[in-house]
């Protein structure tokens, strides 16, 4: 759930980069901390593990305004996308306000896209939360390359609620901020209705 700072009157919003690994999750937030002008991002914090890491950056968009007299910050994370790192992506996942699902779009990862959303479903149903209930976009990241699935096919396997979706190569920025932007509007949207 969102964090509300009265003193500074901002509220936080968690919106959090899920999918499989080497799926592009850190190439989008990267992009969006690179072309965030300085005064309006905090640092970019990355942990490491073995063979992955997490990113974490809060910012200020200057388009989405105000939400009851509050400046509204995101803040963006990205899981690890290897699958034994279960408990750190339960632990990011917590308290989010919006979730994208960056799919890598290569045939190749149709399966590593499947357990991964598999694995975003079941950690989000132990925290309450089921599809339909959630602010989601799903990107299908990776667009540029060869040897990548239909969008009807990626569509059909990760995306039967109907999310909104984006085409996406986060290496050169396409769809990338298509993609923040519709998170975020999705997220205070939710917010403004408050807690069902």
């Amino acid at each position: 759930m969102a964090f509300i700072n009265y003193a500074s009157r901002e509220i936080y919003c968690k919106i959090v980069y899920y999918g499989p690994g080497l799926g592009g999750k850190t190439t989008n937030v990267r992009y969006v901390y690179d072309r965030t002008v300085p005064s309006a991002k905090g640092k970019l914090i990355s942990l490491k593990t073995e063979s992955d890491r997490t990113l974490f950056f809060d910012f200020m968009p200057l388009d989405l305004g105000t939400l009851s007299g509050f400046q509204t910050r995101l803040q963006l994370y990205t899981v690890p996308g290897q699958i034994f790192y279960k408990a750190s992506r339960k632990l990011i996942l917590k308290g989010m306000d919006g979730v994208v699902f960056v799919a890598d779009s290569q045939r190749a990862r149709l399966d590593a896209n499947l357990e991964s959303m598999a694995d975003l479903w079941d950690n989000l149903r132990e925290e309450g939360r089921a599809p339909g209930r959630l602010p989601l976009v799903i990107q299908y990241n990776k667009r540029d390359l060869a040897e990548i699935a239909a969008i009807a096919e990626l569509r059909r396997l990760l995306n039967p609620h109907g999310a909104p979706e984006f085409e996406a190569a986060a290496a050169s920025g396409r769809g990338v901020f298509d993609t923040l932007r519709s998170i975020a509007k999705l997220a205070l949207k939710e917010l403004q209705r408050g807690p069902r």
